[in-house]
């Protein structure tokens, strides 16, 4: 059964001209596109199947990335059902020379496992081994409650 620390993945992009709003910001249509492509990453390698995209809970954008700095998004399962796979999703900003982070997007995503037909397959359970881990499923689980009674 695959631990919750294995579907642990970060991306980073750094921010160019091009994917940037006409603020000097990056455009929240591409953070998104970033959001869903670590996502399914993530819920793939739990699933070790193809996992698309059911549904992406209400998007928190905090804060913008400007040019220049780096958009670093964190994605990980925290929770299944039969065939679907919830995975937490931040983006924070950060500084290329210093590493400074500061978060300015969260959401969850519900991703589905399928088959070779695109009809749904069932998924592993969801283990948790370590403190880390027990920590950021808690955290997303916490996160996930409030989003549900908005």
């Amino acid at each position: 059964m695959p631990d919750l620390m294995e579907t642990y993945l970060e991306n980073r992009w750094m921010v160019q001209p091009n994917h940037a709003n006409s603020l000097g910001t990056t455009h929240g249509g591409n953070v998104l596109k970033w959001m869903d492509e670590v996502g399914a990453m993530s819920a793939m390698r739990f699933a070790g199947r193809d996992c698309v995209t059911a549904r992406m809970d209400q998007v928190d954008f905090k804060q913008p990335i400007p040019v220049g700095e780096t958009a670093l998004v964190e994605a990980y399962v925290y929770e299944t059902g039969r065939s679907s796979v919830r995975v937490r999703l931040r983006v924070f900003r950060e500084d290329p020379r210093s590493g400074e982070r500061e978060l300015t997007t969260e959401s969850y995503s519900v991703y589905v496992a399928i088959d070779d037909d695109r009809e749904p397959v069932p998924v592993p359970e969801l283990t948790v081994d370590s403190e880390e881990g027990r920590r950021l499923q808690e955290e997303a689980r916490n996160g996930d409650d409030k989003e549900s009674t908005a």
